[in-house]
């Protein structure tokens, strides 16, 4: 089976959510049989970032989206930690500074987009201002509903100057939510990610699935997808993204790029260097 393929948002294409099996794990049976495999993808996607940095010419941006307790975090942490931190990073989506809702809603997003080389990956993203913004009537629907289109342009003119993207909805059933908020309140190393809004926002659980659907029937697009990833096994989640982006890369055909130095002369160069310390050495060793 391809991820690639059988995840992906068609463009246009209308998404019914409780339609799609959130405890899906294909011919995968347990963790332990995954992991492998996962370890092979992380492997494979840490080599072609080496390449992708080296060459500095293309860009990746990785978007997750998500209802609270899906695992946004959990990715992050397990598929981007053994990355080179000089060519990886990662910024989060919290409620807009008061500079930040000064600008137009795509300035901030904009400001943290990746150079030539880099792979970013936005915990929540733009999108909260067709979601959050929408679901909580922070705005008139006469204003975010034109935000569909500018999203779609905005990634246009990244795609245009060499960025992929890829943007997962990890997709999670209501009762695999509540299980995760207890296991938060239940252990005390994780009690600090409880919030007064992680009840009030279940509330919101409908509202919050009608607007996601919007978001990948008018956003996923031919250079832009989305792919709805069943998440309720935290595995299959990351053997299903692991195997997303690692093909993507290797879709770009990454090589080392030429050598711009004689390297001969550098060559004689370090020779010429190695035979002057040895010949310190082995004078101060008769001194």
């Amino acid at each position: 089976m391809s991820y690639r393929k059988n995840f992906a948002v068609e463009p246009g294409e209308k998404v019914h959510l409780h339609k799609i099996d959130p405890s899906f794990t294909g011919k995968h049976e347990s963790h332990q049989k995954a992991w492998p495999i996962i370890q092979k993808h992380v492997a494979r996607m840490d080599k072609l970032q080496y390449l992708l940095y080296a060459t500095s010419d293309q860009s990746l941006l990785v978007v997750l989206q998500a209802l609270d307790a899906a695992g946004k975090d959990g990715v992050i942490r397990h598929l981007f930690s053994g990355m080179n931190p000089q060519g990886t990073s990662v910024f989060n989506f919290k409620k807009p500074s008061k500079d930040e809702a000064a600008h137009d809603f795509l300035w901030r997003a904009h400001l943290h987009t990746p150079s030539r080389g880099e792979i970013v990956i936005f915990n929540r993203s733009h999108y909260e201002d067709v979601l959050v913004v929408r679901v909580h009537n922070l705005a008139e629907k006469s204003v975010w509903s034109k935000r569909y289109d500018l999203i779609n342009d905005f990634e246009m003119m990244l795609s245009s100057n060499g960025t992929r993207i890829l943007k997962f909805f990890l997709h999670i059933s209501s009762d695999e939510q509540l299980a995760r908020f207890k296991q938060r309140l239940d252990d005390p190393i994780r009690n600090w990610k409880i919030t007064d809004s992680d009840y009030s926002e279940r509330e919101l659980w409908p509202k919050y699935i009608e607007a996601y659907e919007d978001v990948l029937e008018r956003t996923s697009t031919k250079i832009a997808p989305w792919y709805v990833i069943p998440a309720n096994h935290k595995w299959f989640r990351d053997l299903a993204i692991s195997e997303i982006i690692a093909d993507t890369l290797d879709e770009i055909g990454l090589k080392l790029p030429p050598t711009h130095v004689n390297m001969d002369e550098i060559r004689n160069k370090y020779h010429d260097a190695e035979q002057k310390q040895a010949k310190q050495i082995d004078k101060a060793s008769k001194a």
